[in-house]
């Protein structure tokens, strides 16, 4: 039957290429084998990052969907949004009316997959381990608030912070905050490897070939204690080198759901012309693409990152590249999060080169401005290049600008961006949580993720600590359009789009429609045969 499935608008994940795995449905044909998900998330293992699924070290999409489904948070944020709810905790509340405080009591019963009780000295040796680890490219900045971590018997722990943190219940449900077993995880050095070992709702079992997994086996956790309800026995990830791949393999019935990330000529195809067979669900997301810059180089000053602010044309690029996958972005807050402000567009407005060219006049920049825009091949999918593209036709058109682009493997590109060897650079954005603190605080807070120079005074000593202070959210709205100015004025960071993301999945297959959360991640206890 041809059909197809439109849920809520919302956003495209494009996520990291790997090696091709060969994995089929046929064991799943009679509704008892393994349901087969597909995937171009890239798990590598290289000299500089031996343990890429250590919760201490991973933190991006692809690593995040593996622990998902594996290790247990103390709070997890209801399928659809909402305020955090205790998981592998009964209960988790704020102890203090200052927001300093935070208490949470473990589910009685409470054990790792292997039988060994989960205790409050695990989920404290856990999330002391990735604040002494420290990892460079790590999650840490999301735990770095945490001041003092106490114990009380066998089953509470109580987080005391440095300063009011409303939304730290959001970060306890990250994987940074994951639960793990002491006697596997070392408190002062990473977990090597691909094995992960918790009390989430599935045990784990990678393949692995030349440092890179290739598939991975889910098998239901029966010790498992929590909110979430699985609603399969079996679950297989393949790992495929490109979208094409991934595509060919749904063709031949190999695997049963193709994930992120679809490029925009296969949404658009499975749109227009529906595939026997095959279902097209669109699901909400919250995932962004933006201009990172190194804000101490000599290059990229602040007048010319305005004026790429005022050339570059979001609404061509969206549609040019991504089709109806994508929609122009003018804040780092999403337009589908509360406290969003189109910040850039109320400063620039509309695509100016002559508005453009007296920021460079009156600040004394010779032009054309040289500089090479750097951007990742194999990380954010096959679009991106094509992007880029744009952008530096858009820049180079103007006669203001002589730009460069160059396309990096991840492995290289994160390291060189995060020492600051590129001027400017392409990057995407997964939020750990769906809340404007995730949209602006890793970007502009002492410990950002881009380990970007960029410093605000009050962006960082005031607004921040003045967002998190409110327990109603819609209370901070007046901090982050504050924030969302700061941006557009310096640009440390340019958005450039927001999109959709889709799941393709071949009949007989329930729950696509929860499988991927708004933050882009996976939820595969949702998935299930109604009819086997």
């Amino acid at each position: 039957m041809k059909r197809k499935t439109l849920v809520l608008p919302a956003v495209v994940g494009l996520l990291a290429p790997v090696l091709a795995a060969c994995g089929g449905t046929d064991s799943g044909a009679d509704g008892k084998g393994a349901i087969v998900v597909g995937t171009t998330d890239q798990l590598v293992a290289s000299q500089e990052n031996p343990a890429p699924l250590d919760p201490a070290i991973g933190y991006e999409a692809g690593v995040w969907n593996v622990l998902r489904q594996t290790v247990q948070t103390l709070t997890t944020v209801p399928n659809g949004g909402g305020e955090p709810v205790p998981e592998a905790a009964r209960s988790c509340a704020f102890t203090d009316t200052a927001n300093e405080s935070y208490r949470c009591t473990l589910r009685s019963g409470l054990t790792f997959a292997d039988g060994t009780p989960v205790t409050a000295e695990d989920v404290k040796h856990s999330v002391q381990r990735v604040i002494d680890i420290d990892a460079e490219s790590g999650p840490v900045g999301l735990l770095a608030n945490i001041d003092m971590i106490e114990t009380k018997g066998e089953d509470q722990v109580i987080f005391h912070l440095k300063t009011p943190d409303a939304t730290f219940p959001y970060k306890l449900a990250t994987p940074a905050a994951g639960i793990v077993p002491k006697a596997q995880y070392p408190a002062k050095a990473a977990r090597k490897g691909f094995q992960v070992d918790g009390s989430g709702p599935y045990t784990m079992k990678p393949e692995v070939e030349d440092g890179r997994v290739v598939r991975i086996a889910f098998e239901k956790n029966p010790s498992y204690k929590g909110e979430l309800k699985v609603l399969n026995d079996k679950v297989e990830m393949d790992l495929f080198p490109d979208t094409k791949a991934m595509g060919k393999a749904l063709d031949e019935k190999k695997i049963h759901l193709m994930t992120r990330a679809m490029s925009p000529e296969q949404a658009h195809e499975m749109l227009v012309s529906p595939k026997e067979g095959v279902d097209l669900t669109e699901l909400p997301g919250l995932a962004i693409s933006y201009l990172g810059f190194n804000t101490k180089d000599p290059v990229v000053t602040k007048p010319v990152r305005q004026a790429m602010a005022q050339i570059i044309d979001r609404g061509q690029i969206a549609g040019k590249v991504y089709g109806t996958t994508a929609e122009p972005l003018y804040s780092l807050i999403p337009s589908s999060i509360a406290g969003h402000t189109n910040a850039f567009f109320n400063k620039y407005g509309e695509p100016s080169t002559a508005k453009a060219a007296k920021i460079l006049d009156k600040a004394g920049v010779e032009t054309p401005v040289k500089f090479t825009l750097h951007y990742t091949s194999d990380h954010y999918g096959p679009a991106t290049a094509e992007e880029f593209k744009a952008i530096q036709q858009q820049l180079n058109a103007s006669g203001l600008f002589k730009v460069s682009v160059r396309g990096e493997e991840w492995s290289t590109y994160r390291p060189e961006q995060k020492r600051g060897d590129y001027a400017a650079y392409g990057m995407g954005w997964f939020p750990d949580f769906p809340d404007p603190d995730n949209y602006t605080a890793p970007f502009l807070d002492a410990n950002n993720f881009l380990n970007s120079p960029y410093r605000s005074r009050e962006a960082e000593k005031v607004l921040i600590p003045q967002s998190r202070r409110a327990a109603d959210r819609t209370a901070a709205a007046d901090a982050y359009e504050k924030l969302q100015d700061i941006v557009a004025d310096d640009v440390p960071v340019l958005p450039i789009w927001q999109g959709k993301q889709y799941v393709a999945s071949r009949d007989g297959i329930a729950g696509v429609e929860r499988s991927v959360s708004a933050t882009s991640e996976l939820q595969l206890w949702e998935l299930n045969r109604p009819n086997a």
